[in-house]
């Protein structure tokens, strides 16, 4: 991934964690190229102040949440080819 990534959002951060769990967090912190411990606190921080909205165990309050947050994400990795691709 790009260095791009270190500079997104904690928001972004959050959304790319919640939409690729499957990495845990030592993965997707490896993916956004910033620290285990970094996204984890960018995780409590949002949680404690920003509410994610979510039902159950990583679950979004409506399927049109849980869709707009793979849009974003489809969104971002495409954007992230496009400049890979403009730097070619």
């Amino acid at each position: 991934m790009t260095k791009q990534h270190s500079k997104q959002s904690k928001e972004d951060a959050v959304h790319y964690y919640e939409s690729h769990k499957e990495l845990g967090a030592k993965g997707c912190a490896n993916n956004l190229d910033i620290g285990q411990s970094t996204l984890t606190k960018r995780l409590k921080e949002f949680r404690d102040n920003e509410e994610i909205v979510v039902r159950g165990s990583g679950n979004y309050s409506s399927d049109e949440q849980k869709e707009i947050t793979s849009l974003k994400s489809e969104l971002k990795d495409t954007q992230d080819a496009l400049d890979v691709l403009k730097k070619l």
